[in-house]
């Protein structure tokens, strides 16, 4: 699915009257709307920075951007708007959407043995894989990991995932990409 697809389809998931799983849940539920809201925010400010444009806009040849997500994930609500955003700067970029629980290429993607989600696979025109990246930015990796190591609540620890992405305002994940594309660029 293309992005408009996926806002319509996490849409389509709030105005169920009778949802259907994992969204039958009312946290899962309330977690996709505020995702919606999040994601919203973000292609609204629009942070892509004029060196993240700068350097996508060097890509010559046309390449295909993968992101495995779900509209329940809290991290999706702050990085597949990113990416979204970064891909319309260039016609080169082409950008698919694959559900993680749907028939998407998770399993080939796993972080640490786990289906983490979002990742962003980058190919180029012959379908080769370029590099993937995710499920966030190396600094949140590393707080994520060391409230889990330290067995902080859900609570606890969404709010301080939640801190990290306002805080960081997209920059890291705009950086840890656009390293990687400048790699394929060289």
């Amino acid at each position: 699915m293309n992005w408009q697809q996926y806002l319509d389809y996490t849409h389509e998931i709030l105005s169920e009257e009778k949802p259907k799983p994992p969204y039958d849940n009312p946290d899962y539920h309330h977690y996709t709307k505020m995702n919606d809201a999040r994601m919203r925010r973000w292609v609204k400010t629009n942070p892509v920075t004029e060196e993240t444009k700068a350097v996508l806009l060097q890509i010559q040849k046309p390449q295909q951007w993968i992101v495995i997500t779900e509209p329940w994930c809290g991290d999706a609500a702050h990085i597949v708007p990113i990416i979204y955003l970064m891909s319309v700067q260039n016609n080169n970029i082409t950008l698919q959407i694959q559900l993680r629980d749907s028939n998407s290429e998770i399993e080939q993607y796993l972080t640490g043995g786990t289906k983490s989600i979002p990742k962003l696979i980058v190919r180029d025109e012959k379908g080769k894989d370029l590099f993937s990246w995710g499920p966030r930015p190396r600094e949140g990796q590393e707080l994520y990991l060391s409230l889990r190591a330290r067995k902080a609540d859900f609570e606890e620890t969404k709010v301080a995932i939640q801190n990290y992405y306002n805080n960081d305002k997209s920059l890291s994940t705009q950086k840890e990409i656009i390293v990687l594309l400048k790699e394929q660029l060289a």
